[in-house]
């Protein structure tokens, strides 16, 4: 049996890697079970840098009550005591501070939660985030 080279085993993993950070949706893992549809309208609609994407899901939002300012940037900084498990989303300790780029802060979008909200994806990248207040 002929051995794959090391450059194909190299190329065929940076491919699947890629395309699963680029192409990742929102997960709706059964967590919207019990939420107002209008909220889930709400989340389902916002949008990431790639607006043909969608990035927010429930799952993917922590609230981020407090920031800072650092510059010209916000520092979002969770605050969110909820239970990670109904969520079905990887546990972010109250305190974790992310850098948030300007590009990824959604003026305008109304927010009915009451709550600022981070929305985190893969490896921490920092996908939406919506100061409080609602922006």
């Amino acid at each position: 049996m002929p051995k794959a080279s090391p450059i194909l085993i190299w190329t065929v993993g940076a491919a699947v890697i890629v395309l699963s950070i680029c192409k990742a949706p929102a997960r709706d893992l059964g967590q919207w079970d019990g939420v107002d549809p209008l909220h889930r309208q709400w989340f389902n609609g916002l949008k990431p840098d790639n607006p043909i994407l969608s990035c927010c899901g429930e799952a993917d939002g922590y609230w981020a009550d407090s920031y800072e300012v650092n510059g010209n940037q916000y520092v979002a900084i969770i605050t969110d005591e909820r239970d990670d498990k109904p969520l079905r989303r990887p546990h972010i300790e109250n305190g974790k501070r992310f850098v948030v780029p300007n590009s990824t802060i959604k003026w305008g979008s109304g927010n009915p939660t009451g709550h600022g909200i981070i929305f985190i994806g893969y490896l921490g990248k920092v996908l939406c985030y919506l100061p409080p207040g609602g922006g």
